[in-house]
């Protein structure tokens, strides 16, 4: 099945001009065809090519499809990004493959990059959701100050793993099916403890993700599946 990302597809008969040209210089696929929209807002579309160039694809709706929610709540993850940048667009990819609803970069005081630039994760978010059949775009936030970040309402539970000693709770003995839930992931190097002791009094629950020490890439992808698992 070819899925299409069509954000305006509600008010433009017309796949935008990058999933245009994927669709009839690179699949060939011409007037007549049929092929599957996603608007990322909840709905996929089955639609029929009515017009195909080289740069154009116009469509008609045949039928709008709605897809449930895939959880019962808004998952959350907020990352220090890694300095190589691969490991954040891998994150990405397989987070939005497992499933989430918004992707926060962090900005911490020991995080070795302190500039991320979003167009290509939104790009990876939007393959993901395609190759996975998911008709909603997870929420990709511009990199945010750790402190400004954690001042922020959220309602639901908060959590912060991080790898000081002490008595953490693992975060599936603690999450709560059906809440929303956020979870901040540090830097290569952790966070600072000033920064744990901030999040604290914020209401932030420190938890584990179990004995093994995790790249930051890994260790958020260990949050995002156990948030998942915990909701299906």
């Amino acid at each position: 099945m070819h899925v299409f990302y069509t954000p305006d597809i509600q008010t433009k008969a017309e796949l935008p001009e990058e999933e245009a040209q994927h669709c009839t210089r690179v699949l060939r696929l011409t007037t007549g065809d049929e092929i599957t929209l996603t608007d990322g807002k909840g709905y996929f579309y089955r639609a029929e090519i009515t017009t195909a160039t080289n740069k154009r694809c116009l469509v008609a709706i045949k039928e709008s499809i709605f897809q449930e929610p895939l959880w019962p709540c808004h998952l959350h993850i907020a990352m220090a990004p890694t300095k190589n940048m691969d490991r954040n667009e891998w994150f990405a990819e397989k987070a939005t493959e497992i499933g989430f609803d918004e992707l926060t970069f962090l900005n911490c005081r020991f995080s070795e990059r302190k500039v991320i630039k979003t167009e290509r994760i939104e790009k990876i978010l939007i393959s993901a959701i395609k190759q996975s059949l998911k008709a909603r775009l997870p929420i990709l936030n511009e990199m945010t100050d750790f402190d400004k970040f954690i001042s922020r309402n959220f309602e639901g539970q908060k959590f912060i793993a991080h790898c000081y000693e002490g008595e953490k709770p693992l975060l599936r003995d603690v999450l709560q099916k059906g809440q929303n839930a956020l979870v901040l992931i540090g830097p290569e190097g952790d966070f600072s403890e000033e920064e744990v002791a901030k999040a604290v009094q914020k209401g932030f629950t420190p938890i584990s993700l179990g004995q093994s020490r995790l790249r930051t890439e890994t260790a958020a992808l260990v949050a995002c599946h156990t948030m998942n698992l915990m909701n299906i």
